[in-house]
C-alpha cells in the first residue's frame, strides 16, 4: 500500500506529513515528506481543548471543545496534504490509506486500579470523506482498555526503520518531542521502549510562559544559562524515575515551579540537563548499553541537548540524518506504517513497549 501518515506533536508547531510504500512489515519504498505550521486559529483551538481536558473530570461527558477542535484538525490535515500532494505531483487517488494520529490533548497513565485515559482528537470521517481514502486513526485507545499505557506506539517502526537501514544491533533509538521516549532493539532483534522523561516540552512551556518565543531555538537560552543543582536535583526526585518500564508521561507531569526563581537562561540550561540524565537513568534501566543511540524530534535541533547527551550517554549519539532518516518525518513515518498494520490486523503494542499482556493491534479504520 501507498500510505500517507500524518504526525501533529504537542509543540502544535506543524502538521508532519510523509509517504511509504508498505505492507505493514517491510518498507517497500519512502515516498517524501513534508510539513506544514499549524494555523494560529488552530493552535488556539488545540490549547483551549488541552487547558479544558486537564481539568476534565473521570465520568464527565467530553468537553464541547474537543468536537469543534477534532473538526479544526481534520481541516488543516486537509489543507496540509492538498499542497504536500500537489507539490509532490501525486492525488488523491495515488493514496490506498492515511495514518492520522491527531492531536494528544490528554494523556494519562494507569494507575491506582484505573485504566489509563488518553485523548487524539481528529475528525477522521470528515478527512475520510473530504479525501476519499480509508483513514486509519485512534491508534491508542484499544492499548489503553487492554490496560497499557497506550505510548509509545513508534518502537515497531523504528525496528523496520533499522532493519531497511541495515543498522547493527544492540541499538537504541530516542524521540525527543513534548516527551523523550527511547526504543531499545537488541542483539536478537526484540524491542522494549518507555518515555524517559520530558523532553522539548518543558523547555518550550517555559519560554512561553516567560514571554520569550515558542522554544529556545536553537538553544540559545541554554547556551548562556548554569544549571541549578538543586532544582536539578529536585526534578529528578519525581517517582517516575524509580518505576520500573514500560511507562508514559504526559508533559505536563512535571510542573515548572521549581524553576520560579531562576532567570530564564539557568531554567532552560536546567531543564535541558533535566532531559538527557532522565534519558541517561533510562539507560541504566535496559541492562544492555547500546552500540549507538540515534537521535529524531525535534530535540535533535538544539545543541545544547545533543551536547548534553553525548556527555551523558554510554553510547555514540548520532542524529537520525547521519544514517540517512528524516529525523523530522520519523513519526508521521510511523503513523503511515501502524495504518498498514491496522489494515492488516497486525500487532501494534507489545508487553515491553506499553504493558500490554500480549501484542494487540489497534486502530479504526474509517471508509468514505
Amino acid at each position: 500500500m501507498r500510505v500517507l501518515g500524518f504526525m501533529t506533536g504537542t509543540s502544535l508547531d506543524a502538521v508532519d506529513m510523509a509517504v511509504l510504500e508498505t505492507e505493514g512489515e517491510a518498507i517497500s519504498a519512502f515516498g517524501p515528506a513534508g510539513e506544514r505550521r499549524l494555523s494560529e486559529a488552530t493552535r488556539d483551538i488545540m490549547l483551549e481543548a488541552t487547558k479544558q481536558a486537564l481539568a476534565w473530570p473521570r465520568g464527565a461527558p467530553p468537553p464541547a471543545i474537543f468536537a469543534e477542535a477534532a473538526r479544526a484538525g481534520a481541516e488543516e490535515h486537509l489543507a496540509a496534504a492538498r499542497e504536500f500532494l500537489a507539490a509532490n505531483d501525486l492525488a488523491w487517488s495515488d493514496i490506498d490509506l492515511i495514518g492520522m494520529h491527531g492531536q494528544t490533548v490528554l494523556h494519562e497513565r494507569p494507575g491506582n486500579g484505573l485504566v489509563g485515559r488518553t485523548v487524539q482528537l481528529g475528525d477522521a470521517a470528515l478527512l475520510a470523506r473530504k479525501s476519499g481514502v480509508p483513514v486509519a486513526h485512534d491508534f491508542r485507545s484499544a492499548d489503553v482498555a487492554a490496560g497499557g499505557e497506550g505510548a509509545p506506539l513508534a518502537p515497531i517502526y523504528h525496528l523496520a526503520r533499522a532493519q531497511a537501514s541495515g543498522l547493527e544491533t544492540p541499538l537504541a533509538v530516542l524521540n525527543i518531542g513534548g516527551v523523550a521516549n527511547v526504543t531499545f532493539i537488541s542483539r536478537e532483534g526484540g524491542i522494549s521502549a518507555f518515555d524517559t522523561g520530558p523532553g522539548n516540552g518543558m523547555i518550550d512551556l517555559l519560554v512561553q510562559a516567560r514571554g520569550a518565543g515558542r522554544f529556545d531555538d536553537q538553544g540559545r537560552y541554554a547556551s548562556v544559562g548554569r544549571v541549578n543543582e538543586g532544582v536539578l536535583a529536585g526534578l529528578l526526585g519525581h517517582p517516575y524515575f524509580r518505576a520500573p518500564p514500560p511507562k508514559s508521561l504526559d508533559r505536563f507531569d512535571f510542573s515548572l515551579e521549581p524553576l520560579d526563581a531562576c532567570e530564564l537562561e539557568d531554567a532552560a540550561a536546567t531543564l535541558v540537563a533535566f532531559m538527557a540524565e532522565a534519558v541517561r537513568l533510562g539507560f541504566e534501566m535496559l541492562g544492555e548499553a547500546p552500540r549507538e543511540v540515534v537521535v529524531c524530534g525535534g530535540g535533535r535541533h538544539n545543541p545544547r541537548i545533543m551536547q548534553a547527551l553525548g556527555d551523558r550517554l554510554p553510547a555514540p549519539v548520532k542524529a537520525a540524518e547521519h544514517h540517512g532518516w528524516r529525523g523530522d518525518a520519523i513519526e508521521a513515518e510511523a503513523f503511515a506504517y501502524l495504518a498498514a498494520r491496522c489494515a492488516r490486523g497486525l500487532p501494534i503494542s507489545f508487553p515491553r513497549t506499553t504493558g500490554v499482556r500480549w501484542p494487540i493491534t489497534g486502530g479504526r479504520i474509517v471508509k468514505p
